[in-house]
């Protein structure tokens, strides 16, 4: 179990050279989307991940709820592989949030890697008890069992060369599939089992295994490998169409394929790179599952923490959005490793056809034919919007509307897209509605740019290469190299900067900090004074995450000085944006629905996609991110009243209100019902704190061995440690409500438990759980490991209080909880 990413370098393309003799013009690059050529109903298959959870609650379910997964890869109940992340236990959180099937690697339930062979009796007793416990699990008709991993390689070795020596292994694989197919379907007759599994493909051992097990009637229901390499992008395409050649050639009824380990390292997280996976894999209706390279729990390089998204999550947000049947959709360059893919979708009773596109920078078309007049009239709007790289834990805002134009249709029923100044490593959405009357809003972009660590002036550091095409299982980074060893006391890096005009601009700096501790750096302007700039722990020096913050800048060339502070980072891009109110529009026309609905597309005027008419018992379920925990204020945009619920929490939105919310950290589900013409959910603020309660941990009472520990980083210089591991050990608060309702606990947290397994490529990284008692109500709650000690995140939690006081309680009492910082409630209507 395995798992790469070529980024460019985000700069304008370069201008050619000037020529003696007058040239044509290059042609533009284009991508051709067909609205007739349907390729049948949106799978959405592309979205799994392998150990993408790795607890009951981690990631968060309003992380997980908007990706709709179809399948996820996970180890048995028990198993040894890794120290969490098993089937059954993740599942709950899975099923609830729609999740499809659970594919069970049932070797997983060794320890060793590659798994220590002991001989097939002793896996049969392992067999045993796997499948006895899915047979008994709760909703075990959507577990799959997968007896073999990567068994080319692993006990079998079938990926020798030697035909002599292949058809040994081969037979004895054989054999032994037989033996535990046969074991399986004894305990559990009606069992799904998936194989053979391979590490890549292998034309001959899937024709061998084929026809052995059509012949011995030991068939998997769901045909799985691997596709691993950058040449995957390149070569899955001849890798299916010869398998279902096989299947045909011998008779045997279609299987449901299951690609259950896709991409590199250097492809997670990155947006651009993974439409190109996407797209091959939704145009053939496969199921397909990330590789887990890293941590678990982060959905493969998709969730900052446990629910905060990154760029990646942003982009499968879309690809979950896809509704109708895909179309044809004809790149520039089919099956070309690293170059402008897409998948695009047409939904008739919607009257919306979408296009993700990504994996090349610079300027390109995007012509798409065959629009049914009777569906959007004569003329429709075209909404552009970008999904950045942040990261692997550099968090991301909702995707920026880059543009929002009305655009006629031709008389060949088309129309053309420009997408000008494509970033390789970005992801771009294009909407397309019938356009109504008036006008849409333009889209308003403010000015940015980014600046390569590698291109500054460095001083006592070094430039590093990190993921590419020929170093795939390098990390992500941006124009494939960073800056690191910045760790004497002269080390910095000067970037250069010119902005537009005089202001605040927003910084955002991509680093990696594997010092074990918060870092910091020491930011200048054109050697002024010095500003702290925080950097939280990172999993390595190259697992990008994002520090933002904001500098005055006045018009002009600049000099920006990061110079070493304490601890260590590595420095990979900075970007400069100019400073604006936080504020989003989610459109009602985009949002996850469900019951009677229509969309009248009658008014192009404002956010320009339409309204969405919400009937009796219909929801409309909004993606609303936040950037912080704290206050926002939230406004529906429609024709009437409707209910919003978040956090267990019901309010009335009359249209045009401003409401005073609370929102956690990262996403955030709010549903809308009532019968309304709604446009949109408007949101703005940066997070206010007034009127929250706020307790840091030497305002509660401590018993059995829970005790205050000094610590620099804890918001009032100490934290609650030794809590737990006892029924005795607890922390106690009185909470003073000022009236009864919803609010949301928000607990700071620190904890750094790891386990390592010898995995070079996984981080075994272990959650801890702490019972939350309030009202006599007890929840647990699972906290994600901050990847140190000293570093403090925050998880909110919906509670109810009475009005007065009210009494909080924290505890484990047969595991250590974590270290707490401060607690914060905040009633939901602030």
């Amino acid at each position: 179990m395995t798992a790469g990413f070529l980024p460019a370098a985000q700069a304008a393309p370069a201008t050619p050279a000037a020529s003696a003799a007058p040239a044509a013009a290059a042609a533009a690059t284009r991508l051709t989307v067909d609205l007739a050529a349907s390729e049948g109903d949106v799978l959405r298959g592309a979205n799994g991940a392998l150990y993408g959870l790795s607890d009951d609650g981690v990631p968060s379910d309003a992380a997980l709820a908007p990706l709709k997964l179809t399948s996820v890869s996970q180890k048995p109940e028990g198993g040894a592989q890794h120290p969490n992340g098993d089937a059954i236990t993740v599942s709950k959180s899975f099923f609830r949030n729609g999740g499809g099937d659970v594919l069970v690697l049932m070797q997983d339930m060794y320890s060793q890697w590659p798994y220590e062979n002991l001989g097939i009796d002793d896996y049969l007793t392992k067999v045993d008890k796997v499948t006895r416990d899915l047979a008994n699990a709760p909703n075990s008709e959507r577990f799959v069992y997968v007896p073999f991993n990567e068994p080319d390689q692993i006990w079998y070795n079938l990926g020798v060369s030697n035909q002599a020596t292949y058809e040994a292994n081969r037979d004895r694989f054989l054999r032994d599939w037989k033996t535990v197919y046969q074991r399986i379907r004894a305990i559990d007759p009606d069992a799904r089992i998936a194989g053979p599994n391979e590490s890549s493909y292998h034309t001959r051992l899937l024709t061998d295994f084929l026809a052995y097990a059509k012949r011995e009637n030991v068939l998997p229901e769901v045909t799985t490998w691997h596709e691993l390499d950058p040449t995957s992008l390149r070569d899955f395409q001849s890798h299916y169409d010869n398998y279902r050649a096989i299947e045909k050639s011998l008779g045997i009824t279609p299987r449901t394929v299951n690609i259950d380990e896709y991409a590199n390292r250097r492809d997670l997280s990155v947006p651009g790179q993974l439409v190109q996976w996407v797209s091959m894999f939704e145009r053939n209706k496969v199921y397909a599952n990330q590789a887990y390279w890293d941590a678990a729990g982060n959905l493969d390089g998709n969730v900052v923490r446990t629910n905060i998204p990154n760029g990646s999550w942003w982009f499968f947000r879309w690809y979950a959005g896809l509704t109708g049947q895909t179309v044809k959709v004809t790149p520039p360059s089919p099956n070309t490793i690293d170059t402008l893919q897409g998948v695009a979708s047409l939904d008739t009773t919607r009257k919306q056809a979408q296009v993700l596109v990504g994996g090349a920078s610079g300027d390109a078309d995007v012509a798409v034919q065959h629009i049914d007049r009777a569906v959007f009239g004569s003329s429709v709007t075209a909404t552009v919007a970008e999904a950045a790289w942040s990261g692997y834990e550099g968090q991301h805002a909702a995707p920026r509307v880059l543009s929002r134009t009305k655009l006629s249709v031709a008389a060949d029923g088309s129309v053309t897209v420009p997408l000008t100044g494509m970033k390789q490593m970005s992801a771009y959405r294009i909407v397309l509605t019938p356009a109504g009357a008036g006008t849409p809003a333009a889209a308003t972009v403010p000015w940015s740019a980014s600046y390569e660590a590698e291109a500054a002036r460095i001083t006592g550091g070094q430039v590093y290469t990190q993921g590419s095409v020929t170093n795939p299982y390098g990390y992500a980074t941006s124009g494939t190299r960073d800056v690191g060893s910045l760790n004497t006391a002269a080390s910095k890096v000067d970037f250069t900067v010119t902005v537009p005009a005089t202001g605040s601009y927003d910084l955002s700096v991509l680093y990696g900090n594997q010092s074990g501790a918060p870092a910091t750096q020491l930011l200048s302007v054109d050697g002024g004074a010095t500003t702290s700039v925080p950097y939280p722990s990172t999993q390595n020096w190259t697992y990008r995450a994002k520090a933002d913050l904001t500098v005055p800048l006045t018009a002009g060339t600049h000099t920006l000085t990061l110079a070493k502070g304490t601890g260590e980072v590595t420095l990979d891009r900075i970007d400069l944006t100019a400073s604006a109110t936080p504020a989003a529009s989610y459109e009602a026309t985009l949002a996850d629905i469900s019951g009677s609905v229509s969309y009248d597309y009658g008014d192009a005027s404002g956010t320009g996609t339409g309204a969405l008419v919400l009937g009796a018992g219909a929801k409309a379920v909004y993606d609303v991110y936040a950037p912080r925990d704290g206050y926002y204020t939230v406004t529906s945009r429609g024709s009437a009243a409707v209910q919003l619920a978040l956090h267990e929490e019901t309010v009335t939105a009359a249209p045009g209100q401003a409401l005073r919310l609370y929102l956690v950290a990262g996403n955030n589900r709010v549903t809308a019902t009532g019968l309304a013409t709604l446009r949109s959910l408007d949101v703005t603020g940066t997070g206010s704190t007034t009127g929250t309660l706020t307790y840091d941990g030497a305002q509660a009472r401590l018993a059995g061995g829970a005790r205050l520990v000094s610590s620099a980083n804890a918001t009032e210089g100490s934290y609650i440690g030794w809590l737990g591991n006892s029924a005795a050990a607890t922390a106690t608060f009185t909470v003073d409500a000022p009236r009864a309702g919803k609010y949301v606990l928000v607990l700071t947290y620190g904890q750094n438990d790891r386990r390592d397994n010898g995995h070079a490529y996984n981080t075994d990284i272990v959650s801890r759980t702490a019972d939350v008692t309030l009202g006599g109500t007890t929840r647990k709650v699972t906290f994600k490991n901050t990847w140190s000690w000293e570093d403090f995140w925050t998880l909110g939690v919906p509670v109810t209080l009475q009005q007065g006081a009210n009494t909080l309680t924290l505890a484990n009492p047969s595991a250590w909880a974590p270290n707490i910082d401060r607690v914060q409630l905040s009633p939901v209507r602030g």
